[in-house]
């Protein structure tokens, strides 16, 4: 009963063990692997990331300048960041948030919205 007691008030006292999670986040580790991000105005889309992938989890196609990758297949183990001639694939440490949707990551249905969004814009505006 004494020890009891004695936890009881030593936990009292002291500092919590955990964290209030949304106001103090973790610091990432040196080194973390996160989501990839590639940088399209960059890539010059030789196909290299996409042979040293072990998990096939990037395709390549430079006839459509198309870069995609299979977040779902991805190992996050980094080769492709190694292995890129030009630089523009990048590691984030920050992890993707999870979604409902089973979608590609396509880089250049991205840039091609944004530039429909546009034309739309200035179509409307009447000049």
């Amino acid at each position: 009963m004494f020890g009891m007691l004695q936890n009881v008030l030593n936990n009292l006292f002291s500092k919590p063990a955990t964290r209030l999670y949304p106001k103090e986040k973790r610091p990432f580790f040196k080194g973390t692997r996160g989501s990839l991000e590639i940088e399209i105005d960059k890539c010059i889309f030789c196909g290299i990331c996409q042979r040293k992938c072990p998990a096939n989890a990037i395709t390549v196609d430079r006839n459509a300048k198309m870069w995609q990758l299979n977040q779902y297949k991805c190992v996050l183990c980094n080769v492709c960041v190694e292995s890129c001639p030009k630089k523009c694939l990048i590691s984030k440490e920050q992890f993707n948030l999870p979604t409902t949707y089973k979608e590609f990551y396509i880089q250049k249905q991205q840039v091609q919205q944004l530039e429909q969004t546009k034309e739309v814009k200035v179509a409307d505006t009447g000049n």
